[in-house]
């Protein structure tokens, strides 16, 4: 009989979460965001395995959100994905490594390169997405490229996941589920909980501890460092810089996909709105913050670049 355990993925937004948070969460295992796209690396990788080492998580994985629309792109992921859990967590051959699928025009084969990227590097694959998006893919081919299959299915009540315990009367019928994401909200702790479906999930999480620091190589002090984890240039060569801040906002500002005035409206959040914010970046025209939401990130422009007006403050 396969055993049931609770598993928890966490992301920059879960940094908050204490050692005593962790305990009342009750999961045994964790697997922690890395990367995404070539980009951005996770700057809470340590405290977040450290926090939740101490709070009872037993054995982790890691997962990469995938951006790539073409193979050349996918094996650049994949390596950048090796390099950042590397350095970041020294993370091991041997360990489950997952390529978080959500983006429209992922092609398959280029799933499969990324994974197949991994799996030439030593480690075990894992591939994630939703339901409603595994049209999008063919599993058959994507099956034997994979050593753990992790799907997310909802069932929602009053428009929001339900927050305890899986219903199994709506478990998602799909092949090869080993690990089964059904809350974005475990226990009201904003964390998404998944439960194990097959043995084969629980083996291929790291056993009995947390992933040791990797070794800290010798810096010369007599030349000026910039952290690549703390500052990154994105796509559209915008220089983001890592910063956990608030800002309170005194007139209604767009909440955008992008950081440019161009960019779609996700919504226009009304005078003072607290912004919870990851990092922030200087353009042209405005200084704009990063918002972590669950399915990527919110861009809001906090300050105008020429004058140097902010609209509203931060703590």
């Amino acid at each position: 009989m396969t055993q049931r355990t609770t598993v928890i993925d966490l992301a920059s937004f879960q940094s908050g979460l204490t050692v005593d948070n962790y305990k009342a969460i009750g999961a045994e295992y964790a697997i922690v965001k890395i990367s995404e796209s070539t980009n951005y690396t996770n700057p809470y990788i340590r405290s977040l395995i450290d926090l939740s080492a101490a709070g009872g998580i037993k054995g982790y994985a890691f997962y990469h959100f995938g951006r790539f629309h073409n193979d050349a792109q996918a094996v650049a992921e994949a390596n950048y994905f090796i390099n950042a859990a590397k350095a970041r967590a020294n993370v091991k051959p041997g360990t489950l490594m997952i390529l978080d699928a959500e983006i429209q025009g992922m092609p398959t084969s280029s799933v499969i390169t990324f994974l197949d990227t991994l799996r030439a590097a030593g480690y075990r694959t894992g591939f994630y997405t939703y339901k409603y998006l595994l049209p999008n893919f063919d599993l058959e081919a994507i099956h034997p490229h994979m050593d753990m299959f992790w799907l997310a299915a909802y069932l929602l009540a009053n428009g929001r996941a339900e927050d305890k315990n899986p219903d199994f009367k709506y478990f998602p019928s799909t092949n090869y589920v080993d690990l089964w994401q059904y809350t974005d909200n475990l226990l009201g702790y904003n964390v998404d909980g998944s439960i194990t479906i097959t043995d084969n999930a629980i083996k291929l999480f790291n056993p009995s501890t947390a992933p040791a620091p990797a070794p800290q190589p010798k810096v010369d002090q007599s030349e000026p460092v910039v952290n690549p984890q703390t500052t990154w240039t994105d796509n559209l060569g915008a220089v983001w810089h890592a910063e956990d801040g608030k800002f309170i906002s005194n007139t209604a500002l767009h909440l955008r996909w992008g950081a440019l005035p161009s960019a779609s409206t996700i919504a226009v959040l009304p005078a003072g709105s607290v912004i919870n914010y990851d990092a922030w970046s200087r353009g042209n025209d405005f200084v704009y913050v990063r918002q972590p939401r669950g399915n990527g990130y919110g861009y809001i422009a906090v300050r105008n670049a020429k004058t140097g007006e902010a609209y509203g403050k931060f703590e």
